[in-house]
């Protein structure tokens, strides 16, 4: 048997598609439901998103993931951060810290500017670490989440 490390080689195709990350798992799997039900984020106490609705992202082994409609997210308390993810499954994600009460919670925030095909009803909404903030979805507090990501 033979190992080739994935940066071994200058391109990975799955077909005729480019793998930039890493080769999709086949027992993964990310679902994308678009729900009105009411949707508040609160960081360090401080309520920074109010939304009427959202895009629910399902993603194999991880908790779910709420993509807030910018014009729902106080767009005062952002701050550009210079940190970029990449994922097969979403594409390229482009973060932002949240700057309330004096303390600023780094990379909390993310979004996709030119998500995959798959992933196209997140383009362009944000969304926040459940691990790091509350979240309270139709009146109920969600509890936080424990992840790599906490």
């Amino acid at each position: 048997m033979a190992r080739v490390e994935f940066g071994a080689a200058d391109a990975w195709f799955e077909e005729d598609t480019r793998v930039d990350v890493h080769p999709k798992d086949p027992f993964k799997r990310i679902d994308i439901v678009h729900s009105t039900r009411p949707l508040r984020v609160a960081v360090g106490g401080h309520t920074v998103a109010e939304a009427a609705s959202a895009q629910h992202l399902f993603e194999t082994g991880l908790p779910p993931r709420y993509y807030l409609p910018p014009t729902s997210v106080d767009q005062s308390v952002l701050r550009p951060s210079a940190t970029v993810t990449r994922c097969p499954y979403k594409g390229e994600a482009e973060y932002y810290d949240v700057v309330v009460g004096g303390e600023t919670y780094k990379d909390i925030v993310w979004f996709y500017r030119h998500p995959t095909l798959e992933s196209a009803p997140i383009v362009g909404h944000l969304c926040f670490y459940n691990e790091k903030v509350d979240i309270e979805l139709d009146g109920e507090k969600l509890e936080r989440p424990t992840t790599h990501f906490a």
